[in-house]
């Protein structure tokens, strides 16, 4: 009987939860969106490929409040939010516009487990847009300043004893009215702009490590045409050499090799008769790291995996090409902007984020251009375990910022003011950036490059899009390559070309395509074609709004006739004229773009894909 009413009790605290949130009402959500409550949110292991036992998930009902930049804490906090979901979207239950004028205040509670003894307890934050200072138990422990990478503070010091501890938040956005990389947030959002996302919008969590050290990194690079992998493990005490890290690589469950590195320092393993990964076999082999101190105990274990393979340009029809394990691949993608109507950035699920790469490849694409945005660990993990190639573009920046959206709708020439906002034009010079933007940007760029070099999903890295932002484009390319030699720099995609890195990327959104030039130098790409648009009124963002598409049809009949048209002209330039890639605009419908292949709520696929693939199985022949 007993038994009973504390189940009933946990019944009633876990629904009570639940009624103190809700999603913001009358907007469009998915169907997984449907299914989020505080208690089932974001529950994965944030960081597949770098994983420890201990760990507690910080996701769920934090309290919320909204403030003025220049005011202090507030006494009480009288709104919830949903964590991992940002202000500005519905799932998080609060769906309210951040001003430049704004602080975001967040808090909530947490215990120490008893059972991680006297470990150090580090706090991880996958993404928070845009600066963020952290206060546990009253005390700052850091600060953060960019939208789309992880940062982490060790809080040991600062807990207390026994039991609640308290952590508070505080956010600043400005968004458009800033410098700060952003992608494609706008506080007027229009056209193809979205609305803008503010705060938390990635996993909170904490895990348990050593206090006497622990592994903080490892870089790994395969290299099928020796046969090897090398591996540095980086730990958080470098200078002291008397730690040694034990490295063994399993296949299919079946231990292969292994061998031991002192701290900091490279080993290189012999992989003999590679399983090499590509989209059709995207193989990976697991890896477990072991850190053993001067004693011989073992005091910290992290799981992760890499992949065999080799990104490279090749000679291939009398131009360079796009290589794959040293054979020619033709790279065909969708633009994917990583958008969602219930989410905004942040997926509704796990389950969400994996269907729509799970659709590109059931249409026949074989790569996704992650378009301006950076994607958590576990969408890359997702794409290199069910194989997809992926370029990763950095997120644009804006260039002047002394223009509010007020400023430029009273201008004469709002559409030169708002082009100024966005960089340049295809036959324009390159940008003086302001070096502290420039700084940032590039801080933030290496960042993208660190903490996603071991995904072998990631083949190429695009810093700048159609001249937004753009600037040093020459430099900036030469810089990518110095921090990553293994994959290829496309400099920018499309729009203000420049004669380095290893791309030459056209985007042409017309009926009938123009034959880009090709050379001996540099691989050909069209990074951005297609933009069909056509509309159900039953699955759009806001019926009210001017819906976006390069060009509209009114039936699915049409949609398809005119796809199969622009397709043939790829396959005919892949054919006869040496081009090496082509990605089609876009994934989903955004907003009010509505020239996705899917509906923004991922309800309808506009056209069949058992046809979609079949065609596309042509380009890899």
């Amino acid at each position: 009987m007993n038994k009973i009413i504390i189940f009933l009790i946990i019944i009633s605290f876990f629904e009570a939860k639940s009624q103190e949130w809700s999603p913001v009402k009358g907007k469009m959500m998915t169907q997984w969106g449907k299914q989020v409550t505080p208690n089932n949110v974001w529950q994965e292991y944030p960081r597949p490929q770098f994983m420890r036992k201990d760990w507690v998930n910080l996701n769920g009902l934090w309290e919320f409040s909204l403030s003025k930049i220049n005011e202090s804490k507030p006494e009480k906090f009288q709104n919830k939010i949903l964590v991992p979901f940002s202000v500005e979207s519905t799932l998080s239950g609060v769906g309210k516009s951040i001003r430049n004028d704004h602080r975001m205040w967040y808090k909530r509670s947490f215990k120490i487990s008893k059972d991680w003894g006297d470990k150090d307890v580090v706090l991880n934050f996958e993404a928070v847009d845009y600066k963020a200072a952290v206060w546990v138990n009253g005390i700052l422990v850091g600060t953060h300043k960019g939208g789309f990478d992880r940062f982490s503070f060790d809080i040991t010091q600062y807990l207390k004893k026994y039991g609640s501890q308290e952590l508070l938040v505080s956010v600043e956005d400005k968004t458009n009215l800033s410098s700060q990389p952003r992608g494609k947030q706008q506080l007027n959002p229009a056209g193809i702009k979205y609305t803008p996302v503010s705060g938390i919008w990635q996993t909170v969590w904490l895990e348990a490590v050593s206090p006497e050290a622990y592994i903080k990194e490892v870089k790994i690079l395969s290299d099928i045409d020796n046969k090897t992998v090398t591996m540095t493990p980086l730990n958080n005490m470098p200078l002291v050499e008397s730690y040694k890290t034990v490295v063994k690589i399993f296949w299919k469950g079946e231990e292969i090799t292994q061998g031991i590195v002192n701290s900091d320092k490279s080993i290189t393993l012999k992989i003999d008769n590679p399983h090499l990964w590509s989209p059709d076999t995207p193989n990976l082999y697991d890896l477990k790291l072991s850190l053993i101190n001067s004693k011989g105990e073992v005091i910290d274990t992290v799981d992760s995996y890499f992949g065999m393979r080799k990104i490279s340009l090749g000679d291939h029809m009398g131009v360079k090409y796009l290589f794959l394990n040293n054979k020619p691949l033709f790279h065909y993608g969708t633009l994917d902007q990583g958008w969602w109507p219930d989410g905004l950035l942040t997926p509704p699920s796990d389950s969400a984020m994996k269907f729509d790469i799970i659709k590109t490849k059931e249409m026949g694409f074989n790569m996704i251009r992650k378009h301006v945005k950076i994607e958590s660990d576990r969408w890359f993990y997702h794409c290199d375990k069910l194989g997809i190639l992926v370029w990763q573009d950095m997120p644009s920046m804006s260039f002047q910022v002394h223009k509010t959206p007020e400023e430029i709708k009273n201008s004469k020439r709002p559409e030169r003011v708002y082009r100024s906002l966005q960089g340049i034009g295809r036959k324009d010079d390159d940008l003086n950036r302001r070096s502290e933007g420039a700084a940032q940007f590039e801080y933030e760029l290496k960042r993208m490059i660190d903490t996603h070099y071991n995904s072998p999903s990631v083949v190429m890295w695009v810093p700048f899009n159609e001249g937004w932002g753009q600037y040093d484009t020459c430099r900036i390319a030469d810089l990518v390559k110095s921090l990553d030699p293994s994959r290829l720099v496309n400099p920018t995609s499309g729009w203000s070309l420049r004669p380095c890195g290893d791309i030459y990327d056209v985007h042409d959104y017309s009926v009938d395509l123009k034959i880009p030039p090709t050379s001996i130098e540099r691989a050909t790409v069209i990074g951005e074609y297609g933009g069909i648009g056509y509309q159900f009124n039953d699955h759009l963002w806001d019926p009210n709004m001017k819906n976006f598409g390069y060009q509209l049809y009114q039936s699915e009949a049409e949609v398809l006739k005119n796809y199969i048209h622009k397709f043939n002209q790829i396959l005919s330039m892949k054919e006869n004229n040496g081009l090496s890639a082509a990605v089609y605009t876009q994934t989903t419908d955004v907003e009010s773009e509505i020239n996705g292949l899917m509906t923004y709520d991922r309800e309808v696929i506009k056209m069949p894909v058992k046809e979609l693939r079949e065609m596309h199985l042509k380009l890899y022949k």
